[in-house]
């Protein structure tokens, strides 16, 4: 039986995949425009799993993508702190638990 896949996967799946007796998986090396395309929807996949787990190894999956789309797009964790404390200061964050009902013009 074949199982098609087509997503991102972490680095070392294939090679174990391989290793598992009657298995055998075929991948190939993305370049930097698709990798980046199929960091965001696996942000999206393990986001999605997040909300329906809740499981910390969903988030800490989470945080992996998010650090692999940092390192490729060249962005640094002091620059995302700094605007995260700016939209803390201007906006606040989310401890007080405030759920906007509606806006009336």
């Amino acid at each position: 039986m074949k199982y098609v896949y087509n997503k991102l996967v972490r680095d070392y799946i294939p090679k174990n995949l391989n290793q598992a007796p009657g298995k055998s998986a075929t991948y190939r090396m993305l370049g930097e425009e698709e990798y980046i395309v199929e960091l965001n929807k696996k942000l999206l996949e393990e986001a999605n799993e997040f909300v329906a787990e809740n499981a910390i190894e969903e988030l800490a999956d989470m945080f992996e993508v998010i650090q692999s789309i940092m390192k490729v797009r060249k962005i640094c964790y002091e620059d995302v702190k700094k605007v995260q404390d700016k939209k803390r200061k201007e906006k606040g964050g989310f401890d007080k638990r405030v759920y906007l009902i509606d806006v009336e013009e």
